[in-house]
Order: structure tokens, then C-alpha cells, then sequence
């Protein structure tokens, strides 16, 4: 509670969190433009193979052409030499034996009707190199996962300094991906993209929730989660207004340059540099944040001696030095960092496995795009009221309960029933969204200030492995169609039921070190247990009275 009266002390939520709070969530506007960007980059579209240059001496008209040289159907073979009995009415082939065909070794014809250039199109992505368009996403969530590390390095150099540096990134190597000359430069820096994208993730929400005061802790990070859900509907407008995936590309990496400037601008978080035991760095923070709030004079009364007053504790835990092996050591932390391995993982693995495959739908992608992104507002609209008003713990098993229902009840529904299973994935999708939302605001609030980014890159890192692992189910799918909804929809139920044993932190200020997470959830069970003992029915007496 110590540093919750310090904020309170230098104005609570007042024009310094409103200020801070629209910065960071700008560049989050920006976030789905690029962790879908290959929904739209990387779309497929009709293809044929590339007709013999000699074909086209021959005088036919293109339809007749294609006739001859193009088996009807088929998009990755063409026949050796041309098939004019094709064009006869009641024509059979010479001998009765089937025409010889050829992969297509020219290239390939593409329909640019909807998609002018893609990364298929540049590089030829199909046929036996579909599977690359694949290789190409999942490298971009293993640099996800691996920009994890940014979680460990902002414990240790702060979370202003790393997020700076991820905007930089961000901006740098997704303009070096517009450009890139071949399709395995394009891998790498979409890798460096994803680091930097996990970075500005993990420390946007860290620097935002410790500058908040607990009561507000919820709507803002709701609101930073509707950034994100507006970030979609702009990627959508963005992507039919920009159909070469170039120029796409550049478009949404650009404004991250206009980040990297104004974060300089940004104010470290005071909880960081009390735990680091940069108490003078931090009594300036406070005082800089009481003058913008209009609390100049309570600012000015602030002093060394009153900041080791309140987080005397805390200062004093700042000498030890805290690793990964805090998130497994004591036993309610090791609980909580089991419990949100699971919740994020299948959170994660399942919302990707929709979201990244939107052509499978039979609508216009950029609709689909859109409703997608729709059904973000009222799930969230929802998750928030939760939240705040019944728990996190309900909200966070709920929404993944619910999620795993909707997706598995498409197993049941007929492939011919298409809006309806439409339908339910976009429930479902919700649903997903909505345990997001929860799962990034629960997550900060379950660790203490001194392992919170290292907790928040263990949870990063399951969610990025669910995110690779996603695409590889739908390859099942080949063989069992039904599977993958199957598997898609079991991960989240069960992870439901796992999240019944984290700790509740409703209307709890952010615990800031590992002793108090203990303290607290002992504190907890021993309420529990004692208004168990008084609930219950008072025994009658076995004695018997005097004869």
C-alpha cells in the first residue's frame, strides 16, 4: 500500500497518467497492423502456371490458349506440349492415354484483382513452396517469443530506456522488410519486427500500470486494450486502401520513428527505480508528477526521508538480486507462474489459430477483418465490467470456458452451415479477446514490482509458443478435418479450469515483492478458512444434563 498513498499523495489519476497513458497507447493503435499484417501481406489468390513463350505464336484467343496448355483446375502443373483435341467438341485425346504435364517452369499467372503484390506473388509462394508462407509467420512469433528477453532487460536498465529502443527497432527493421530483396531477408527482419513488437508489448502495459492508482488499474488497461481493437478496423482500412504489399508494409512501420522521438519524453517508472535502489531519481519522478497534476506544494514536501518511510520493506529487498528462479521458488508464486503458463499459452494458441487464416472464411477478407475486430468492443465492454465489479480470477476462467465451448461446438455444426460456424468462431474469437484483456492486466497485478517484467516474459513466451504452434495444428486438418477445432477448443477449457487456482487481486495495490505476494495469499486463505469456521452450523451437544 506504501506506494499507492505516494500517487495519491501527488494527485491520484490526474493530467500526468491521462498524458502518459495516450502515448504509450498510440503506437498500440499500431500493434495489429502489424501482428496481422500478413492476414493481407501474405494473401493467396488464384494462380496458373505461366504459359511457354512459344504459346502465344499460335494465334488462339487467351480462353482457348489456356484450353490447350492448362489442365482444367489445376494451378501447379501445365502440360508438356498443347492438347489441341481440347478444342474440338467431342475431341478425346490421341491413343486414348493421358496427356503428359510438367510443373510450371516459366512461372506462375496470378489474379491481382483483389491483391496487386503480395509476398506470394513477388516470390512465388506456391505450390511445393506454400509451405513457406507459413515459415514466413511463424518466424515472426518465434521473434515474439524471443523478445521475451526485453521483459528481463527492463528489470535490469529500466522501462523507458527498453521500450525507447524497441520503437526504434520496430520502426527500422519493418521499413528494412518493405524493401527487402529476397524472401529470406524478408524472414529476418520480420524477426527483429516480432522482438521489438514483444518489447513495446511488455513494457507499455508495465510502465502504464505502475504510474496508476489500483482503482484505475482496470479501465486503463481495457482502454489499452481497445487501442488494440481499433488497430484492426485501421488495418483493415489501411490494407484495401494500399494493395501492394511494399507499400503496405512501409505504411505501418513509418509512424514508430514519431514513437521513438516522443519517448524520450516519457517518465521511468518510480516503483523500478525505488526496487533499484535510485531513491533521489525517484523522489524527482514523484515531484515532476505532483507538478504536472497541479500538486506542486505536496510534491515539494516530499523528501528522501518520507519515500524510505513508505517503502522502507521495499528498499530494503532492492539489494537482493532477483532471476527467473524467483518466478519457481516460493510456492504461491511457483502456483501463480504454472497457472498463467497455461492461460497464456492456450489463450494465445487458440486466438491465433482464427485470427491468422481469415481467406478460410467464404467472405470478403476485409470485411471479416472487421467483424473480427468488432467483436472485440463488446467482449471487452464486458470483460471490463467483470473485472471491476465480480474479479479477475471469474473473468479470466470464464472468457477461456466460453471461448473452447464456441469452437468446439463448430465440430458439430455441418460445413454446409457456413455463417453459423462464421458464427461461432467469431464468438469464440471474442471470448479469446476478452481473456487478452484480462490476462495482461491479472498477470501485472499477480507479480511484484521486483520479478513483474521477468513474469511478464515467462508469460510472453508461452504465448508466443502457442502462437507458433497454432499454424502447425491446421496441417492436421489435411487428415482429420476436425481435429484442429478439436484441439483448438480443448486448450482453452482446460486452461479455464486452471486459472480457478490464481490468486484474486480485485481491489488489491500491486504487490512489490515476492514476500508480500506469500504474506497476502496466506492472509488470504486464513480469512477464507476463519469465515468458513463461522458459517458453519453450530453442533448440538453430546453431555447429557444431572439425572
Amino acid at each position: 500500500m506504501a506506494f499507492a498513498s505516494l500517487l495519491e499523495h501527488v494527485g491520484g489519476m490526474g493530467r500526468f497518467q491521462v498524458f502518459s497513458v495516450l502515448l504509450l497507447s498510440l503506437p498500440v493503435l499500431m500493434m495489429a497492423s502489424h501482428n496481422l499484417l500478413q492476414n493481407f501481406t501474405a494473401a493467396t489468390s488464384d494462380h496458373r502456371c505461366r504459359l511457354r513463350p512459344e504459346a502465344n505464336a499460335s494465334g488462339l484467343d487467351p480462353e482457348a490458349l489456356l484450353r490447350v496448355w492448362v489442365p482444367r483446375g489445376e494451378r501447379c502443373r501445365r502440360f508438356v506440349t498443347p492438347q489441341w483435341w481440347l478444342l474440338e467438341a467431342n475431341g478425346s485425346a490421341p491413343n486414348g492415354s493421358r496427356p503428359e504435364t510438367e510443373p510450371c517452369g516459366d512461372g506462375w499467372t496470378y489474379d491481382r484483382s483483389v491483391f496487386t503484390s503480395t509476398i506470394i506473388t513477388e516470390w512465388d509462394l506456391v505450390c511445393s513452396s506454400r509451405g513457406l508462407r507459413q515459415l514466413a509467420q511463424s518466424l515472426y512469433m518465434a521473434g515474439v517469443l524471443v523478445g521475451g528477453i526485453f521483459g528481463g532487460l527492463s528489470d535490469r536498465f529500466g522501462r523507458r530506456l527498453v521500450l525507447t529502443w524497441c520503437y526504434l527497432q520496430m520502426a527500422a527493421m519493418g521499413t528494412c522488410s518493405s524493401f527487402a530483396p529476397t524472401f529470406t531477408i524478408y524472414c529476418l527482419f520480420r524477426f527483429l519486427t516480432g522482438m521489438a513488437f514483444s518489447g513495446i508489448v511488455l513494457n507499455s502495459v508495465s510502465l502504464s500500470l505502475e504510474w496508476m492508482p489500483t482503482h484505475m488499474r482496470a479501465l486503463v488497461g481495457t482502454f489499452m486494450g481497445y487501442c488494440y481493437t481499433a488497430g484492426q478496423f485501421l488495418l483493415a482500412g489501411v490494407a484495401f486502401a494500399i494493395p501492394d504489399w511494399r507499400q503496405l508494409q512501409l505504411a505501418v512501420s513509418l509512424p514508430f520513428f514519431g514513437f521513438f522521438l516522443y519517448s524520450w519524453w516519457l517518465t521511468e517508472s518510480a516503483r523500478w527505480l525505488v526496487m533499484v535502489g535510485r531513491s533521489h531519481q525517484a523522489l524527482r519522478e514523484l515531484q515532476k508528477v505532483a507538478r504536472i497534476n497541479g500538486k506542486k506544494e505536496e510534491g515539494d514536501k516530499l523528501d528522501i526521508e518520507t519515500l524510505r518511510s513508505h517503502m522502507e520493506k521495499e528498499m530494503t529487498s532492492s539489494g537482493t538480486r532477483h532471476t527467473v528462479v524467483d518466478l519457481v521458488r516460493t510456492p504461491v508464486v511457483r502456483r501463480i507462474s504454472f497457472c498463467l503458463c497455461f492461460v497464456w499459452f492456450s489463450t494465445s494458441f487458440a486466438y491465433y489459430g482464427l485470427a491468422m487464416d481469415l481467406q478460410n472464411f467464404e467472405f470478403n477478407i476485409y470485411v471479416i477483418q472487421l467483424i473480427f475486430g468488432a467483436v472485440d468492443i463488446p467482449a471487452k465492454l464486458l470483460s471490463i465490467l467483470t473485472i471491476t465489479y465480480v474479479g479477475r480470477r471469474f473473468t479470466q476462467a470464464a472468457a477461456l470456458v466460453l471461448a473452447g465451448l464456441a469452437i468446439l461446438a463448430n465440430v458439430l455444426v455441418p460445413r454446409d452451415l457456413q455463417t453459423l460456424r462464421t458464427a461461432l468462431a467469431v464468438f469464440g474469437k471474442g471470448c479469446l479477446a476478452a481473456s487478452f484483456n484480462c490476462v495482461f492486466l491479472y498477470t501485472g497485478e499477480l507479480y511484484p514490482t521486483v520479478i513483474r517484467q521477468t513474469g511478464m516474459g515467462l508469460a510472453n513466451t508461452m504465448s508466443r509458443l502457442g502462437s507458433i504452434i497454432a499454424p502447425l495444428v491446421k496441417m492436421v486438418g489435411e487428415v482429420f478435418p476436425a481435429l484442429p477445432f478439436i484441439i483448438y477448443g480443448a486448450a482453452p477449457v482446460v486452461s479455464g479450469l486452471v486459472a480457478v487456482f490464481l490468486p484474486e487481486t480485485r481491489n488489491l495495490a500491486l504487490p512489490e515483492t515476492v514476500e508480500e505476494v506469500e504474506r497476502r495469499t496466506q492472509s488470504q486463505k486464513d480469512e477464507a478458512q476463519h469465515l468458513q469456521v463461522l458459517l458453519q452450523p453450530t453442533q448440538p451437544s453430546n453431555s447429557t444434563g444431572p439425572r
